[in-house]
């Protein structure tokens, strides 16, 4: 099975898709964390742009992000399905993630979009406090609402172009995180994906 997950930061993308990888005994993958891998292991250009990133608190460019979602994809580990948390985050990202899929002959079963107001997402943010590799604050209110107005510029067309496939799956992720792990199930079930 191969499942997304969708929504801006805060919505709870990393808590679900740890908690569904687990159940489905599939590999969790996150963008986030294939970042600060090649800025921690890459020694050349594509470290240099994942620290600056990771530095400023910005996205990575999608020219990288590709270069590294291209090289993840074709892991071992990932041939008979995965759980995917932050990627992709607008439609050029969707569209390359639909094309890859296509070439190695796999479907993507279900994009899980977590539904949260802003307010929510930068309070739950906020408290998380995240700290960037040089020490300074990655999840400070300025920086999160830049990357927040970046994602919602990508957000409908993400959204269209899922609906269009059939595959999105629009939760409330605003609840308890047990009643939100509950009817992500719940849909899944309805889908025929799980028992």
């Amino acid at each position: 099975m191969r499942l997304v997950l969708f929504g801006p930061e805060g919505s709870g993308k990393s808590t679900q898709g740890k908690i569904l990888a687990a159940k489905l005994d599939l590999p969790y993958v996150a963008s986030g964390d294939i970042v600060r891998w090649a800025a921690a292991e890459d020694k050349g250009m594509m470290g240099d742009i994942c620290r600056e990133a990771l530095e400023l608190g910005h996205y990575v460019p999608d020219s990288e992000m590709f270069v590294l979602w291209k090289r993840r994809l074709k892991s071992k580990d990932l041939e008979n399905g995965w759980v995917i948390d932050g990627f992709p985050r607008n439609l050029d990202q969707a569209e390359f993630l639909q094309d890859k899929l296509e070439k190695y002959g796999q479907n993507l079963d279900g994009v899980i979009y977590l539904q949260v107001p802003d307010e929510v997402a930068i309070k739950r943010l906020l408290r998380r406090g995240r700290r960037s590799p040089d020490g300074s604050l990655h999840d400070s209110l300025e920086k999160i609402k830049s990357r927040l107005a970046i994602y919602h510029q990508g957000e409908k067309k993400v959204l269209d172009f899922y609906r269009r496939l059939g595959v999105l799956i629009p939760i409330d992720g605003t609840k308890a995180i047990e009643e939100i792990t509950q009817d992500i199930w719940e849909s899944l079930t309805k889908r025929g994906l799980v028992r």
